[in-house]
C-alpha cells in the first residue's frame, strides 16, 4: 500500500478538523529544507543556485522543530539539497518522529545506504528516493553516471532493513513513454512503498530551460504514460490521491493550493510557495496573512503559474476534494489498492 492505514486516518482527521474549524487556508505538508547543499547538480533543479555563504548554512534541529510546531502540518517533507549531508539529520528525524509527524526524507540515494544505521524503521519515516527513470535517462537528468545503480542498491538495502521507501520521479519533456512504463514496472519489483510522480516546474534559475512541460503537454504525456494504469492493465502503487492523477491527465481541473505545502529554510518562510521565490517571512502566520494569494495560481493570470501542475501545489487541493462524499471511496485506493 502507498500509505499506511494509520497515516490515512490521521490525515483524514486533520482535514476534517480544519474544515470544522472553518479554516480557509491551512498546511497539509511542510516542506522543511534544513540545507540547500547537494552532492549533485541536476539540470532541472532550481534549489541549489544560492550563494556559497547560504549553501554552507544549516537549520538547527531546534529551528526545525519550532517550524514544525508553528506550522502544524501532519506531514513533513525534507527536501534539499541533500538532507543526508546535514550533520544532525538523525536528531531532526528522531525529533519529528517523537512529534508523530509523517516524514518523507528526500534523497538522491548516494549517501542512503551508508546512512541507514543512523535511523530506525518507523511507520512515521519514509525515505523518498529521487529516480527519474531507467538508468540512462536518470543518469542524464542528474548529470552523472552511476547514480541510478547506487540509488537502486540503496533502496534494496533500506527495504532489507525494514524501512519504508518511496520514489520521487519528475517527468520532463522528451521522456520515452514506453521506458517510463517499464520504469514503473521495475519499481514494483523493488517492493517500494509507493511512487510519486510530477511534471517538472520551470524554475527560472534551473540550468536546463528546454525540457519543462506546458499544461497541455503535461496532460497529453501523462495520459499516454498512465494508459496501462487507467485501463486497469497495471496496478502501479502510486503514493498519490487518485484524484491528483485524474488532474494530471486532464479529467479534473483544480486550482493551486499554494499554502498547502509551505516551505521553510535557512532563509525563512518562502513566499508564496515551494516553487516560487518572491521573498521570505519570519513567521508562518505572516506568510498566511501578508501574502496576496489572489496573485498566484492559474486563475490569477500570473504567467509563472500558468503551466504549473506540480504535486506540492495540487495534491492538497485533491486531498480536500477527496473529502467530498462522492470521492471518499475512490480515494481509499491510496490505502487499500486500486
Amino acid at each position: 500500500m502507498a500509505i499506511n492505514l494509520q497515516q490515512a486516518i490521521d490525515i483524514g482527521k486533520y482535514l476534517v478538523t480544519q474544515r470544522l474549524l472553518g479554516r480557509k487556508r491551512f498546511p497539509l505538508v511542510l516542506m522543511l529544507e534544513p540545507l540547500f547543499r547537494c552532492n549533485l547538480a541536476c539540470t532541472g533543479c532550481g534549489k541549489i543556485q544560492h550563494p556559497v555563504e547560504i549553501l554552507k548554512q544549516n537549520l538547527t534541529p531546534e529551528q526545525c522543530f519550532a517550524a514544525v510546531e508553528e506550522c502544524g502540518a501532519p506531514v513533513v517533507s525534507i527536501p534539499g539539497g541533500e538532507p543526508l549531508l546535514h550533520p544532525q539529520i538523525r536528531e531532526i528525524v528522531e525529533g519529528l518522529i517523537k512529534r508523530k509527524k509523517y516524514i518523507y526524507l528526500c534523497t538522491n540515494g548516494l549517501l542512503l545506504e551508508k546512512s541507514l544505521d543512523k535511523f530506525q524503521p518507523s511507520p512515521y519515516l519514509t525515505f523518498s528516493v529521487h529516480l527519474d527513470g531507467m538508468r540512462e535517462w536518470h543518469d542524464k537528468c542528474v548529470d552523472r553516471k552511476g547514480v541510478f545503480d547506487t540509488a537502486v542498491q540503496a533502496i534494496r538495502a533500506a527495504k532489507a532493513k525494514g524501512f519504508r521507501v518511496a520514489t520521487n520521479t519528475t517527468i520532463f519533456e522528451g521522456c520515452n513513454v514506453e521506458e517510463m512504463q517499464e520504469f514503473f514496472d521495475f519499481l514494483e519489483t523493488l517492493g517500494t512503498d509507493g511512487m510519486m510522480i510530477s511534471p517538472g516546474y520551470s524554475y527560472e534559475w534551473a540550468p536546463d530551460q528546454d525540457h519543462f512541460l506546458q499544461r497541455e503537454q503535461t496532460r497529453a504525456l501523462f495520459r499516454e504514460i498512465l494508459i496501462p494504469y487507467t485501463s486497469g492493465k497495471k496496478n502501479w502503487n502510486f503514493n498519490h490521491n487518485p484524484l491528483f492523477l485524474d488532474f494530471l491527465i486532464g479529467e479534473k481541473d483544480y486550482e493551486c493550493t499554494p499554502w498547502g505545502s509551505p516551505s521553510y529554510s535557512v532563509l525563512g518562510w518562502q513566499k508564496p510557495c515551494y516553487l516560487l521565490n518572491e521573498g521570505y517571512y519570519q513567521t508562518f502566520q505572516e506568510l498566511l496573512d501578508k501574502t496576496d494569494w489572489s496573485q498566484y495560481g492559474r486563475a490569477s493570470g500570473n504567467p509563472k503559474c500558468a503551466d504549473c501542475m506540480v504535486h506540492c501545489g495540487y495534491e492538497p487541493t485533491a486531498a480536500m476534494d477527496a473529502m467530498q462524499p462522492k470521492n471518499i471511496a475512490r480515494s481509499l485506493t491510496t490505502v487499500f489498492g486500486k
